[in-house]
This record gives C-alpha cells, structure tokens and sequence, in this order.
C-alpha cells in the first residue's frame, strides 16, 4: 500500500478499494456509483452505506484475529478521505486518528452533525494542495475547520501541489502515523 512507509510493526493494514470505477478522464475509483453531473458531490446519504460496510469489515477482522481493541486508525485520499471524515462523524468512538489527503466533508453534514465535542480525542492529519482543482483547496481547508471546531486535533499541511500528497506532506503524514 502506498502510504504505508513507516507504519508501526504494529499496524495492520486493511485497505478495502472503492467498488465503483470513476469516470476514465477522471481516474481511479468511487465509494458510489455515480450519476451524472454529481462527481465531486458525495452526500451522507449516498457514502453512509460505504462507511457502515467499512467499520463492519474492520469488526469482522477484529473477530477474525481474536482482537479486543474497537479503535482504528484511518487514512483516506480523496473520496476516501470523505468516507473518512464521515466516518469520524457517525463512529467518533471507534476511530483514534485519521489522515485525510486532499479529502472533504461530504454534502449532507450539516452543524446538527459536528457537535462542538463530537470529535474530542481524535487526532487528525491533513494534506491538501493548494492547487488542486479537483477538490479545492479552500473546501477542504474549510472541511479541515470544521472537524477542529467538533473537537478533532488537525494538524494540516498544504503545498503547492495540484490533486496529490506533496513529499513534505508525505514525510509529515509518516511522522504522524509513527506516533
């Protein structure tokens, strides 16, 4: 897995890809099965089912191996990184931190979601150019705001990259999922 550099011996890596092939001039994969005209526009209602088949494999893995832990660590790149935030927010308890790498928070969060205290304790990584234009820079530095104000510790790195993880980011990324 490409982002797994300096994991912990400790570490586990479940790394479960999206089921639904993007659109070819766009690339790579998506947790929904899109209709047209909303790529980019995941809502709740659309990656709430995703994000329960995510946490249920990870209890199933958990069973599997006869570990008693219900925390995990999460890293999420793009839509990965919506599943991740939504994630955060409808299983606050099960996650201990999160990367999210040019990432968002999906359509459909509103305030009633992201209470003040809803995120205390969850650190949060979060990598994001100031380039891209494929998930702004600004939504998801807006995205990042509001995960800080529900109580998530964010530490956030930008650089001058388009949609993608600069070095910097990536040393800073394995700095954060070394601790």
């Amino acid at each position: 897995w490409v982002f797994a550099g300096k994991f912990s011996a400790e570490y586990a890596i479940i790394a479960p890809r999206a089921p639904f092939l993007a659109p070819k001039e766009k690339g790579g994969y998506s947790w929904r099965d899109l209709k047209p005209g909303t790529w980019g526009s995941p809502t709740l209602e659309e990656l709430r089912p995703p994000a329960d088949g995510l946490v249920s494999l990870v209890d199933e893995w958990l069973v599997a191996h006869n570990i008693q832990d219900a925390q995990f660590d999460l890293v999420g790149f793009s839509q990965g990184g919506a599943l991740a935030t939504l994630l955060a927010i409808l299983y606050p308890q099960r996650i201990r931190k999160m990367a999210v790498l040019a990432g968002f928070i999906p359509k459909g969060i509103g305030d009633e979601h992201l209470a003040p205290d809803l995120l205390d304790g969850i650190q949060c990584f979060w990598a994001h150019g100031t380039q891209d234009d494929l998930v702004t820079y600004e939504r998801g530095r807006e995205s990042a705001q509001r995960m800080e104000a529900a109580g998530a510790t964010v530490n956030f790195c930008a650089a001058e990259v388009g949609h993608r993880v600069s070095r910097e980011c990536r040393h800073a990324l394995d700095d954060f999922l070394a601790n």
